[in-house]
């Protein structure tokens, strides 16, 4: 598997030949779809960092406005996700649509980005985990890039798999230290992974458990945004598990409770869900199943692709686009809004809800 850098280094590259070719322009009648779904994570104007493998999570203020900007260059109407099932309903015409959502409920989310799109006049939605509201739960990817940052070495045994040990004390050997853990853990059962994590940041001298109540926006503070009616607010389960990895009965307890939680906290209805993750093995027909049975209008995965009218029939399993924090380009921006990207990545699959 390419590295970490070589990987970003390729995508670059495709971007910049999909700009520099024209694709965007004379593909996006058959790549791009009625609508898209762009997913954001952290705005922070902090500089990026040598080792900062959770990087792609992360956009600037200014990139942030430059999309807002672009968006409506390019002709795109900026909508809340309330109006998406409306929206796939109508006959073919109009002006495509874009949905802004951001994930996890970060502080850096009021503190940098609610100014900006309160200046563009635009609505968004933030999906909280009620979890990290109270001050609890585990970013463990964000725990397990701090463990790295402190640790030179990082050893690694487990049960049937090949130990792992690994330098750690370059830039660059952190990164792929990183890059190697996250893969071995994200494939194995969710309880490992989280006591693996919260073994190294011992190791590190960090407390597992603490990054939430750091970074993550109080019950206090999104009752304060929540007064913003171009707000909408999602819900992001409890703790935020790969729900895929788990039994029905904590699955449709995390997504269920996780709402009502919400719903108490902010004196609302919340009618929208995001899977944590959101890949195909973190949510699937079953999670689906669970969102639409009890009463999400819709339910958006992390699976890349636009919005088509084929996903009228498919609301609780809905694509987004990823906003990196790696790529924050005119290529790159360009290139995933006009489709082409997604044309190879779900090998010619418009609905990608499988």
């Amino acid at each position: 598997m390419p590295s970490p850098h070589v990987r970003h280094r390729l995508f670059d590259a495709g971007f910049r030949a999909i700009a520099a070719s024209g694709a965007d322009r004379w593909l996006k009648g058959i790549a791009q779809g009625r609508g898209i779904i762009l997913t954001f994570h952290h705005v922070d104007p902090a500089p990026a960092r040598a080792y900062a493998p959770n990087g792609i999570l992360t956009i600037t203020p200014d990139f942030l406005d430059e999309v807002l900007v672009t968006l409506r260059a390019k002709g795109f109407e900026v909508v809340g996700l309330d109006s998406v099932p409306e929206r796939l309903a109508r006959p073919a015409g109009g002006r495509p649509f874009v949905v802004l959502t951001f994930d996890d409920g970060y502080r850096d989310n009021a503190r940098h980005a609610a100014p900006i799109l309160r200046r563009h006049r635009v609505p968004w939605t933030l999906f909280v985990t009620s979890d990290f509201a109270q001050g609890r739960g585990r970013l463990w990817w964000i725990e397990l890039e701090r463990a790295i940052g402190r640790l030179d070495r990082i050893r690694l045994s487990q049960d049937g798999a090949p130990p792992l040990d690994l330098p750690a004390v370059t830039a660059p050997e952190k990164t792929e230290a990183f890059a190697a853990l996250y893969r071995r853990l994200r494939g194995g059962p969710e309880e490992r992974l989280l006591a693996t994590i919260a073994g190294l940041c011992e190791d590190a001298g960090i407390a597992a458990g603490r990054v939430a109540n750091e970074l993550c926006l109080s019950w206090e503070e999104l009752r304060h945004l929540a007064a913003d009616p171009d707000l909408t607010i999602g819900a992001h389960t409890i703790a935020h598990p790969m729900l895929a990895k788990h039994g029905e009965e904590r699955a449709r307890h995390e997504i269920g409770e996780g709402r009502e939680r919400i719903a108490r906290a902010i004196g609302r209805p919340v009618r929208h869900l995001s899977y944590p993750i959101g890949d195909p093995s973190s949510a699937g027909a079953r999670e689906f199943a669970i969102a639409r049975e009890l009463g999400f209008d819709t339910a958006v995965t992390t699976r890349p692709g636009h919005l088509f009218p084929g996903h009228a029939g498919h609301l609780h399993a809905l694509p987004r686009v990823s906003v990196n924090g790696l790529h924050q380009s005119r290529a790159a921006l360009g290139a995933l809004l006009s489709g082409v990207p997604f044309l190879a990545w779900n090998r010619g699959r418009r609905l990608n809800v499988d």
